[in-house]
């Protein structure tokens, strides 16, 4: 058995060096704990699939998949608490953002609008901007059109160049942006956030020995205290890990079924 790993949520170019430190001061203690860890981070093309692998030791994913999709394949290891505006503890938001020069003032003003999100599959792309659109729609088609980017950062770059005209971005992506891509983040500004859901889960595939779950938790929470990784952790806005009860992620579910009561089960 070769066992993977994997950080791929907010694995930016600009500090893909910065993750790999982390992995390998979690996988010096997992080493130090008799656990079997590979020394690199793999890099997936199918996240689907490298989330459903029998062989994933330890991933991130969304809440909205975790939820929907991959109930069976994996078990719940950790939650991070995020440092970015938006992160309260181990929960977070989106920010829904506009063009900076757009004359849209409020969620209403969004109807008829052209809005664009990562993919259908996203909690804080989609879920999180049709559980704050519902209200408004009244049962009806609120935007204009909705397309997909592909990726976060691609849906703010869509707006701040006018190719659509708003966008729900995780608020851990909006920081980043911010700090590392200022010339693109200036492009928007923000006009509301979302509800909060707990923020995106370290997750380990179902058949993972109890045995292993625990030093894998251990050595989250040793990586998150080692004062050799302060700049690190600063740089990608972590400052510790929590063990969620999984039940908090169905929170995620109850702002989908809450759009679905309110008459607006798919966001278009």
């Amino acid at each position: 058995m070769s066992l993977i790993a994997g950080l791929p949520m907010y694995d930016f170019p600009e500090v893909r060096l910065l993750t790999d430190g982390l992995w390998s001061a979690i996988q010096a203690h997992l080493k130090a704990a008799g656990i079997e860890a590979p020394a690199n981070l793999t890099r997936p093309a199918d996240l689907m699939g490298f989330w459903r692998s029998p062989d994933l030791l330890l991933g991130q994913t969304c809440g909205y998949p975790l939820t929907r999709h991959l109930t069976d394949a994996v078990q719940v290891v950790a939650t991070p608490h995020y440092t970015a505006p938006g992160c309260v503890g181990a929960w977070h938001c989106s920010v829904i953002v506009v063009a900076a020069d757009s004359p849209v003032k409020s969620l209403a003003d969004l109807r008829g609008k052209t809005a664009v999100i990562n993919e259908r599959g996203s909690n804080t792309g989609m879920n999180l901007l049709r559980a704050s659109i519902a209200p408004y729609a009244e049962g009806r088609p609120f935007f204009g059109a909705v397309i997909e980017s592909g990726g976060h950062a691609k849906s703010m770059e869509d707006v701040g160049e006018g190719r659509a005209d708003v966008a729900s971005l995780d608020c851990v992506t909006f920081a980043m942006m911010q700090r590392y891509r200022p010339e693109k983040a200036a492009r928007v500004r923000v006009l509301a956030e979302t509800p909060s859901t707990p923020a995106l889960p370290l997750v380990t595939a179902a058949r993972t020995p109890h045995g292993t779950v625990d030093a894998l938790r251990a050595a989250l929470m040793a990586a998150a205290a080692d004062p050799e990784l302060a700049v690190l952790r600063e740089a990608l806005f972590i400052d510790k890990f929590e063990v969620l009860p999984v039940e908090a992620y169905k929170r995620v579910v109850a702002l989908e079924q809450g759009a679905e009561a309110a008459g607006y089960p798919v966001l278009v």
